[in-house]
């Protein structure tokens, strides 16, 4: 069978055919993508915040290390069907388990600071941004789901990319067996919305605590600083919604998705226009970007729409 052509045609039937590709799971190249490219922009941001902290841990480097790896692994993967199930897979497995130790190093920090978990809301708000690790860990998450997508050229197919059934199934009790390639082969074919869904959900609830401590450092000084925070419980009623209606995912969600991402847009043009404000100007950009507004946690924001748009226009597992 000849693979479909991708040759462009013109705007409305390209969004369509995209469309078309992501409800069957074929969106690899793309999503690596995408992968890359939001690793570069958790990375760069845990540079800064780390360096704010000095690197007193040795720890602190692994994810500025890791958001690199992956970045490569992404931009391989676009190239390789085979670095996309090997190297893709395995640098977004590893950066996952390093956000879950960054997470228990931020509340271990929350924890030592006075009073501890006694006063959450202003250890929280005042110590080290207990769930930066969490929202650093979706772009390997994106990564692991790209890694088991088909490419945008391939057909519908129920194997790895050698042919053969996955390796671990043959290693586990044929039940289990069984389970593992029915999730895979949902992947594989785009039916995956509700999990999709449930990530955007948590990853909103979490970007929106993010934007609230920090706006309350600096006393929400503009109006605009409290829209991430109002859209944020937004967009994760309207995705953990979707797990149970086939019609907020198809109406809500995709709405909801597009104001975040709007509004992380606005977000970014603000915190950038902060930078730039402060002394020195563009003449100390490296500088003002380390101890000025948080110039990438915007975009970090905007990933959440991402997600929920991108569960908008998967299927469901039973469709």
């Amino acid at each position: 069978m000849e693979s479909e052509s991708l040759t462009l045609v013109n705007p409305v039937q390209d969004a369509e055919r995209i469309a078309n590709y992501i409800r069957e799971g074929r969106f690899q190249r793309g999503l690596s993508l995408l992968t890359a490219a939001t690793s570069v922009i958790s990375g760069l941001e845990v540079a800064y915040e780390h360096y704010r902290g000095s690197y007193s841990r040795r720890v602190m480097y692994t994810p500025v290390i890791l958001s690199g790896v992956l970045a490569i692994a992404g931009v391989a993967a676009f190239f390789s069907r085979r670095a996309a199930s090997s190297v893709l897979r395995f640098a977004s497995f590893v950066t996952l388990v390093d956000a879950l130790v960054g997470f228990y190093f931020h509340a271990r920090g929350v924890a030592r600071k006075p009073g501890g978990w006694r006063l959450p809301m202003t250890n929280m708000i005042m110590g080290p941004p207990i769930f930066a690790p969490l929202l650093f860990g979706t772009s390997a998450y994106l990564g692991l789901i790209a890694s088991y997508l088909q490419r945008e050229d391939a057909t519908i197919f129920a194997h790895d990319a050698d042919g053969d059934d996955h390796w671990l199934a043959r290693l586990l009790p044929s039940h289990a067996g069984r389970e593992l390639i029915g999730e895979e082969q949902d992947i594989r074919e785009g039916k995956f919305q509700r999990q999709v869904a449930m990530v955007a959900g948590v990853s909103a609830l979490l970007s929106g605590f993010e934007a609230y401590y920090s706006h309350y450092k600096n006393n929400f000084r503009y109006k605009a600083q409290w829209s991430p925070i109002i859209i944020a419980p937004l967009l994760a009623l309207a995705a953990f919604t979707s797990i149970k209606s086939r019609r907020i995912a198809s109406t809500a969600l995709p709405a909801l998705s597009a104001i975040a991402g709007a509004d992380a847009a606005v977000g970014f043009f603000y915190h950038s226009r902060g930078v730039l404000r402060r002394p020195g100007s563009s003449k100390h950009l490296i500088y003002n970007i380390m101890y000025g507004p948080p110039i990438f946690a915007p975009l970090l924001f905007g990933a959440a729409g991402m997600l929920g748009a991108l569960a908008s226009l998967l299927r469901r597992r039973h469709s």
